[in-house]
């Protein structure tokens, strides 16, 4: 997130905008350490907005994972996880692009 963070700065420098991220309310989002940078990322421009419990339906990515597995993998076989993840990243490309949207891939830091 401070990678986001960075960007939201940019952003609000540059455009004057704000940058929200929205969230489920997964521990890995929610915990204490998090909770310790939300100021110092909202006053880089960053905002976190948390959808209630329990709502998929509200969150866009829920869609666009129903509709990679319906459209762009279904039927497939995988050898492995790698090759599923590379037909995730293609799938993920072509419905940024079917829909006009940015898509950016990024990897986190898992030391």
């Amino acid at each position: 997130m401070d990678w986001v963070a960075e960007k939201a700065a940019l952003t609000l420098e540059q455009m004057g905008r704000l940058t929200v991220v929205v969230q489920d309310n997964g521990s890995i989002h929610t915990r204490q350490l998090v909770q310790q940078q939300w100021q110092r990322w909202q006053q880089q421009g960053l905002f976190l907005f948390f959808l209630p419990p329990y709502c998929s339906e509200m969150n866009p990515i829920e869609v666009e994972w129903r509709q990679l597995k319906a459209h762009e993998i279904s039927g497939q076989m995988f050898e492995d996880e790698y090759d599923l993840a590379l037909a995730v990243m293609k799938g993920m490309q072509a419905r940024s692009e079917k829909g006009n949207y940015s898509l950016e891939r990024f990897k986190f830091n898992s030391t």
